[in-house]
């Protein structure tokens, strides 16, 4: 049995988005490739067989996405404690400055948001899960180990 990936409601539909901007681009990659096999004389054309890698990643990518969301389960977590799915409010006790994060499964990952979607599997994420809003932990960072309280849980 396939193991489940599970994502959070908004994660399941940016991939979903994803999914459907890999399609559109493998019918380009296509469009191209059957262009160039009927214009190219030469099979050993460099541009035909970049074109012919390019739709092979689109079709892994999208078969890697397809693979994802087929075996996704949409979560929803709860106010109280954390756990995935939660976006949660730290202050660091050294400095006061405040961080917002959400857990989410390695799937959904990404510092570029915000707030910041950190793995469950990630040191802070594996520290954050089944504490609760004034708990106090200590998570080793890059600048070493730092002191959060946890201010907010929201579901």
């Amino acid at each position: 049995m396939a193991r489940e990936v599970k994502l959070t409601k908004a994660g399941y539909e940016r991939l979903m988005k994803q999914l459907e901007h890999e399609r559109e681009r493998l019918q380009e990659a296509t469009r191209i490739l059957q262009e160039l096999m009927e214009s190219s004389d030469d099979y050993d054309d460099s541009g035909l067989e970049d074109a012919k890698r390019e739709k092979a990643q689109i079709e892994a990518r999208i078969d890697a996405l397809e693979d994802t969301l087929s075996r996704a389960v949409i979560i929803e977590g709860t106010s109280e404690v954390i756990t995935l799915g939660s976006v949660v409010l730290l202050e660091d006790l050294l400095s006061g400055e405040r961080l917002e994060v959400q857990v989410v499964s390695p799937a959904e990952a990404s510092v570029l948001e915000k707030p910041m979607k950190i793995s469950d599997a990630s040191p802070m994420g594996k520290a954050l899960l089944g504490h609760r809003e004034g708990d106090v932990l200590t998570l080793e960072t890059p600048k070493g180990k730092r002191e959060y309280r946890v201010v907010q849980v929201q579901a």
